[in-house]
């Protein structure tokens, strides 16, 4: 029995779409595990921390803000999706936007969980403060062995969230660029990443 660990992104949950069609296609000796974490970052990481450690994976899976939790664990074979390196400047920017009256109850809304058992989303200071450290030891943290997949579609690689030059500059040419969204299509999934999913896994195997 092969073991995955996925970490969802912003927002996801254990009913996250990537995961879940991974669930049905994955063969029976492959056994995927995802769970909601704290969006607090390094209560997030105590959690994983915590499931690494009980499952002892043979792959983790990361995807879009996942991908920071996903490099701050023991140095392992990972892949990504979407990674969101980028992702602490937006969020130190809401850090600031909160201290406004009214700013934290409106993104709450607007990123409010659109179904029961995904991540809780509170954007307050005190956490959104945590981000810049977190993302600085996830890009300095030993890892040898990634690789990720962008989609050309991705509109957070506009905004700098998502960078195909930062992943390069921090891990070369580890990464596989899609005709698609930040959101991997279905078909993506059904093909690219499971193919690299088994390819790493029966390679352990050799």
């Amino acid at each position: 029995m092969k073991d995955i660990l996925y970490i969802h992104g912003m927002g996801g949950g254990e009913d996250s779409r990537i995961p879940s069609i991974l669930k049905e296609i994955l063969p029976e000796e492959i056994r995927l595990t995802i769970r909601t974490y704290n969006f607090d970052p390094e209560l997030g990481r105590e959690q994983i921390l915590g499931w690494y450690d009980e499952i002892k994976p043979d792959l983790v899976i990361g995807e879009s803000l996942g991908a920071l939790q996903a490099l701050r664990l023991p140095d392992g074979p990972k892949l990504f999706v979407s990674p969101s390196l980028g992702a602490a400047r937006l969020l130190n920017f809401f850090a600031w936007l909160s201290v406004i009256p009214g700013i934290t109850p409106l993104l709450d809304k607007i990123y409010r969980p659109t179904r029961p058992g995904r991540q809780e989303l509170h954007f307050i200071r005190k956490t959104l403060r945590k981000y810049p450290a977190h993302s600085k030891a996830a890009l300095e943290a030993p890892n040898t062995n990634v690789f990720a997949f962008f989609g050309t579609r991705d509109h957070y690689r506009r905004m700098g969230v998502v960078s195909v030059r930062k992943w390069r500059k921090r891990f070369g040419d580890t990464y596989q660029i899609y005709e698609g969204t930040h959101f991997m299509e279905e078909e993506y999934v059904r093909t690219i990443l499971l193919n690299k999913i088994q390819k790493i896994l029966i390679l352990q195997n050799l």
